[in-house]
């Protein structure tokens, strides 16, 4: 018997809330979105950004290591495992209640702590850009450096933050697992803020200070998956050319040469749209019949028919 058409939908962190009781509202409205594909017949994986939950528990772990100095500082990737189990915990049983709700009475969803194995001579960790954590005063800036070692940057005149590198994923490393769970027909939660970041070295998992663009990471999960789509979610229906000008140009449809050329033109922003239309062509290219959709959490299962969002194909 042929299996199910198979979609990994990329999450955004600030689509699940910046606080306890906000996440717990935003996942039984995400859960909804993800049901409705669930009805239609497709096999779901889901991944999830982490950025307002992981830095909310960064900072408190940091508090934590002020307040008391037998307190370890606590590392960015342990941050980011507590942060999938947060988000997991929250989002599994919100999917769980929904579909319940829907008359699919033993659904089968499991959050999966992943880790992701990454260069550790990738030329990312020469140059953090990613800031992190709480805003400090430069004098507590120049303390970070001294005790802990950090990389610190001045933030658009805010103050001082962490930095930290954003290096690409090479690895899913619980792939094996997952790839058994989705088989199994579990909805599966994997790759949670684009997964923690690891070096390998000999036979051990080392933890990295860097932060994985989950929108690359998708990616990779959806490629080793075999899935027919990946679904990013954003802010907007669509992607658009000139973008906030009043010649702004909404796109339905693009191939993978027409995105490239648009990337080099500069129209997608950094740390904004350029790592999802990246992603998504990286994605759609990478095997015939796979497709990529930028849309919001909201149109999803519209942008699956057709009706909407941004289609990236080969």
């Amino acid at each position: 018997m042929a299996r199910k058409p198979r979609i990994v939908i990329a999450l955004g962190g600030n689509a699940l809330g910046k606080t306890l009781p906000e996440q717990m509202i935003a996942a039984k409205t995400t859960s909804k979105a993800i049901a409705d594909l669930v009805e239609e017949g497709y096999q779901v994986v889901i991944s999830h950004g982490n950025g307002p939950q992981v830095g909310m528990i960064n900072n408190a772990m940091a508090a934590l290591s002020r307040e008391n100095p037998n307190q370890p500082n606590t590392p960015l990737s342990v941050c980011v495992a507590m942060s999938q189990a947060y988000i997991g915990y929250d989002l599994q049983n919100a999917l769980r209640e929904e579909l319940r709700n829907r008359k699919i009475m033993d659904p089968k969803v499991v959050t999966m702590v992943t880790q992701i194995e990454v260069d550790a001579d990738d030329p990312a960790f020469d140059h953090p850009t990613k800031p992190i954590g709480h805003f400090m005063t430069e004098e507590q800036a120049r303390h970070a450096e001294q005790a802990y070692g950090y990389v610190m940057m001045e933030d658009a005149g805010r103050g001082w933050r962490r930095a930290v590198a954003s290096p690409m994923p090479k690895r899913i490393v619980e792939m094996n697992a997952i790839r058994a769970l989705v088989e199994a027909e579990q909805i599966v939660i994997a790759c949670g803020g684009g997964g923690i970041p690891v070096t390998m070295k000999g036979n051990h998992l080392t933890g990295a200070s860097a932060v994985i663009d989950k929108d690359h990471c998708s990616a990779l999960l959806a490629k080793e998956l075999e899935a027919e789509f990946l679904i990013i979610l954003t802010a907007v229906d669509q992607v658009a050319i000139n973008y906030g000008r009043p010649d702004v140009r909404w796109l339905s449809r693009l191939t993978c040469q027409q995105a490239r050329e648009y990337i080099a033109q500069g129209h997608f922003a950094p740390g904004s749209m350029l790592p999802k239309v990246e992603a998504a062509v990286s994605f759609a290219e990478s095997g015939s019949g796979r497709t990529a959709l930028i849309t919001r959490l909201e149109r999803a299962r519209e942008g699956i028919l057709g009706l909407t969002g941004t289609r990236i194909c080969r």
